[in-house]
């Protein structure tokens, strides 16, 4: 395909992930992080599309703080609302594939088993129903949409739960954490293989657009996430601290959590020929990056 991928949200954790390995695969990508592009700004977005005639548009661009945005619903809407529908228009102007990210919080959590494309979604939050919304302008103004749900999302770039624990584990002798939360932690590896996976099907001409689930393979709860954490810590000679079960209840919030995140990727894997790697895998292996980087620090 001619010209780049353009991602907006380059300075997140995805889009940083996206960005490197699009540039070790060989793969021409240009990012614009908050600071380069509002997104709420069609005059402004609508220039940066011009300007760098991209193939595709990736959309990593998000209000994320789930807990925050019960107080701040503008600054959410902002975000999650009003500029992922400038991104779709713009994108739909030139003719342009656009890749949106969304999330498992679009769903209560009441479902037994893994959620599939087709459940009717339901969210808890302001986070969840402005992402819900944000699909739905995708969905309304560009015709050539795929939109990712994913879980748990994690990984070397940004702030995250894997990183947040390798914190607390210097600092505490025990970690209270929710273990009735279930749901597939996703490295952001994974996902930028699969943002790929769409790039390179659309390339061969495979255009099948609509909504589809990419999560990490496999089920946890936080507290089996964080278990696994410290784990792969320990095994590279790191702290071990003590890590305990508690229930949503013994840790309130300002958002409600969806009890079950869990995500079926099978149409993903099915359209597009790639699945994520076992999440306890690409556990071990971003602790293992991570503990590196830290190390050849001065």
């Amino acid at each position: 395909m001619s010209g780049p991928i353009l991602v907006f949200g380059a300075e997140g954790q995805l889009g940083r992930e996206v960005m490197a390995l699009a540039t070790a695969r060989g793969i021409e990508a240009c990012g614009c992080g908050r600071m380069q592009a509002d997104i709420t700004d069609f005059s402004v977005v609508e220039a940066v599309v011009s300007s760098t005639k991209p193939c595709l548009v990736l959309n990593a661009a998000a209000y994320t703080a789930v807990d925050r945005a019960e107080a701040e619903p503008e600054a959410t809407y902002a975000a999650n609302v009003a500029g992922v529908e400038v991104v779709a228009r713009a994108t739909a102007a030139h003719h342009l594939p656009i890749i949106h990210l969304s999330t498992d919080y679009v769903f209560d959590g009441t479902k037994i088993g893994a959620y599939v494309e087709s459940d009717p979604i339901a969210p808890l939050g302001i986070y969840g129903t402005t992402k819900a919304e944000g699909e739905a302008r995708v969905r309304e103004k560009n015709p050539r949409h795929f939109i990712l749900r994913t879980s748990w999302v994690y990984g070397r770039y940004g702030t995250n739960f894997l990183k947040t624990i390798l914190r607390l584990s210097r600092e505490r002798e025990e970690l209270r954490i929710v273990a009735d939360q279930l749901g597939c932690p996703t490295a952001t590896e994974d996902l930028a293989e699969a943002i790929l996976a769409v790039y390179h099907a659309w390339g061969r001409g495979i255009e099948t657009p609509g909504t589809y689930h990419f999560a990490g393979t496999g089920i946890t709860s936080w507290h089996g996430f964080a278990s696994l954490i410290i784990e792969a810590q320990k095994q590279a000679g790191g702290p071990r601290p003590k890590v305990t079960a508690i229930s949503t209840a013994d840790y309130p919030t300002p958002a409600r959590r969806p009890a079950n995140s869990a995500l079926n990727s099978d149409l993903f894997a099915a359209v597009f020929g790639y699945r994520a790697q076992p999440w306890q895998a690409r556990v071990q292996t971003t602790v293992d990056a991570l503990l590196k980087e830290s190390r050849a620090e001065p």
